[in-house]
């Protein structure tokens, strides 16, 4: 008996295994634009960049030539400020190393405060003049977190911490102290924010699980499956689990949709208009208007580290520009 249940098993995996389908589009074409070496394989990245092996970084500007020192990552460029974690107990901004205590996992500069955001959740602001901690605070530990983790964003007199537990939590500069908690997603499991903008005075933000607009005091709140989610002037656009690939406003009203059957969406990018890297080795490229596209033999190992930033695709240890 024991071996007949063995056995059902292994036929259950089998079946299972051979089920699985993956996206085969019937009609593509070459992709002719070449692509460049990076010098060196991607080695961690985050929501707005990414830390080469041989410790070079990329940021929406591009490769930097300075290299981190070594044991240190990419965490955000800030009032043109290069800010790097060792991963244990500092920061480094511009090759100076702050002691901290703690892992900083998002950091963001606006004048002579640096807002932090701890890996045990904690999100803290630092007078670095004085060098003293003027807010800090903590909040309830997440255990599993998505790696695309958000940075904080300054605006105006207010401080915005993408936070673990699928909050943005709103701190004022004016009293250090928390004004609003905004609930992205409390119940996902992976429900760190992955994306934090703003739009024409409207926060854009989301988790893997859903993604919410906030402007002129309404708030608008869409459920998605999101494998990625980018903003190109006022259009939002989110690829999702199922293989949908969305246009949206700041409201998040949909304005145009397509669905790519079993496509696994990488990243998105926009260069003269919207792509999608797909795991099977596509570059799904749309129109402006939705209602044309182009798919694209795109070669890639699947394995390797992939990242978009604005109109460039990162991957292993080649990038190639769409524009």
């Amino acid at each position: 008996m024991k071996h007949l249940l063995l056995l059902a098993a292994a036929l259950v995996f089998i079946t299972g295994c051979s089920q699985r389908q993956y996206f085969e589009p019937e009609d593509t074409q070459d992709f002719h634009k070449s692509s460049s070496n990076l010098g060196s394989d991607i080695k961690a990245f985050n929501r707005d960049g990414a830390t080469l092996e041989n410790g070079k970084i990329i940021t929406q500007k591009g490769i930097l030539d300075k290299a981190l020192p070594e044991g240190f990552e990419f965490l955000n460029v800030s009032e043109g400020k290069v800010i790097a974690t060792n991963n244990k107990d500092k920061i480094l901004i511009d090759g100076e190393e702050i002691e901290l205590g703690d892992v900083i996992i998002g950091a963001t500069i606006k004048d002579n405060m640096l807002a932090l955001i701890h890996s045990n959740n904690a999100i803290s602001l630092i007078d670095l003049t004085d060098k003293k901690t003027v807010f800090k605070e903590y909040l309830e530990k997440s255990y599993a977190n998505d790696i695309r983790i958000a940075n904080p964003h300054f605006m105006s007199n207010i401080v915005l911490f993408p936070t673990l537990n699928g909050k943005v939590t709103v701190v004022s500069l004016q009293n250090y102290k928390v004004v609003r908690n905004i609930t992205v997603d409390a119940d996902g499991r992976f429900n760190n924010i992955i994306f934090l903008k703003v739009v024409n005075d409207t926060l854009v933000t989301a988790t893997a699980n859903k993604i919410i607009s906030v402007g002129d005091g309404v708030l608008n709140i869409k459920e998605y499956e999101i494998r990625d989610v980018i903003s190109h002037e006022n259009d939002i656009y989110i690829a999702t689990i199922d293989g949908q690939i969305i246009q949206t406003d700041i409201s998040l009203n949909v304005m145009n949709r397509n669905k790519y059957q079993f496509a696994k969406i990488y990243a998105l990018a926009y260069g003269d208009s919207l792509y999608a890297l797909e795991s099977q080795g596509y570059l799904i490229n749309i129109s402006e208007d939705f209602k044309t596209d182009t798919i694209y033999d795109f070669s890639f190992d699947e394995e390797e580290d992939v990242i978009a930033i604005d109109d460039t695709i990162y991957f292993g240890n080649e990038y190639i520009k769409l524009k």
